[in-house]
């Protein structure tokens, strides 16, 4: 079974008006890191919250996203304009993997098994 919401990261993009962004590789710029200090604010913070909310449902198939999704959701009160081009950055990543989501497979075992990355 394969668990996908490829029709649901469309409708982000086209709401956030990225639907033609060229994609990149990677969710997050991991130079940098995101701070609530330092910065301009956005003038629309009701989008903003918006896209973030809409990413964090979406990261329910999603798990590549959940990092990136998560350190955005921590600005959702008061966000800045570095948040802002973060957000952006998640919605090009979704761009170049839309067709990504949970696969799922039939086992023999009934122990659960998981995977995580220690980095």
């Amino acid at each position: 079974m394969f668990l996908s919401q490829s029709a649901y990261a469309k409708e982000i993009l086209q709401r956030a008006g990225m639907q033609d962004c060229k994609p990149i590789t990677t969710p997050v710029d991991i130079k940098s890191k995101l701070s609530q200090e330092g910065g301009d604010k956005i003038t629309d913070s009701t989008l903003y919250r918006s896209l973030a909310g809409a990413l964090q449902y979406l990261t329910l198939t999603r798990p590549d996203i959940q990092y990136a999704v998560h350190q955005l959701c921590l600005f959702m009160h008061d966000p800045l304009v570095t948040h802002l081009t973060a957000l952006k950055r998640v919605l090009r990543y979704l761009q170049g993997t839309l067709s990504h989501g949970l696969q799922l497979h039939k086992s023999s075992s009934n122990v659960p098994t998981a995977y995580t990355d220690a980095d």
